[in-house]
């Protein structure tokens, strides 16, 4: 049974997402996490017994249900306008923390060790299918194939995921800006709404 929430509680598992979203999940630790959020390092493990991995897992399953609200919310008015908020979302993510920030989810995917018991990294994928499914979801409502939506979702996970990576090496915001009218124009032809020509 989960945990019931508290404001306390949640100030941590947001500090948690922060801190693993700048320093990655192997640089965070739960004595540090307590100092970031203000929190006596007791109380800490009271809320969080399974110490480290438990932290890592319930940080990625609200930077999860954060990006679920704004995309699915988004997406009400189409894939294009999810895939905006979605580029938007991670663009003010990078922008807002002068390059130090990126996505606590493919932190923990990238660092977790390799256990298949891992609590964390099965949070992980599990945010990456919600995204996907969303997306594909109402590319198919928007006249996409099966195929086509699922495989167009995925490139669109993976794109803005390895260009907020990328936005952080650089330290601009061009990787994603470059991306964000071909995905776009993607997304016109999956569902037959594409201009006649690629952007340039």
């Amino acid at each position: 049974m989960a945990e019931a929430s508290t404001p306390a509680r949640d100030r941590m598992v947001a500090g948690a997402a922060d801190m693993i979203r700048r320093r990655g999940l192997n640089a965070t630790s739960v004595r540090e996490l307590a100092k970031h959020s203000g929190a006596p390092l007791g109380s800490t493990y009271h809320y969080f017994p399974g110490g480290k991995q438990q932290l890592a897992e319930e940080a990625v399953r609200w930077a999860d249900e954060l990006t679920v609200r704004a995309l699915g919310a988004a997406l009400e008015k189409g894939p294009r306008a999810g895939l905006r908020a979605f580029l938007t979302m991670w663009r003010k993510v990078v922008v807002d923390s002068e390059f130090r920030a990126g996505c606590p989810v493919l932190a923990v995917s990238v660092e977790d060790a390799p256990d298949e018991e891992s609590a964390p990294r099965a949070a992980a994928a599990a945010a990456f299918q919600h995204w996907t499914s969303l997306l594909a979801e109402s590319l198919r409502a928007h006249g996409a194939t099966d195929l086509d939506a699922e495989r167009t979702a995925t490139l669109i996970v993976a794109a803005v995921e390895g260009t907020v990576a990328m936005c952080r090496a650089e330290r601009s915001a061009r990787p994603l800006d470059r991306v964000a009218a071909q995905l776009e124009f993607l997304v016109g032809v999956v569902t037959g709404t594409a201009e006649a020509a690629s952007p340039e």
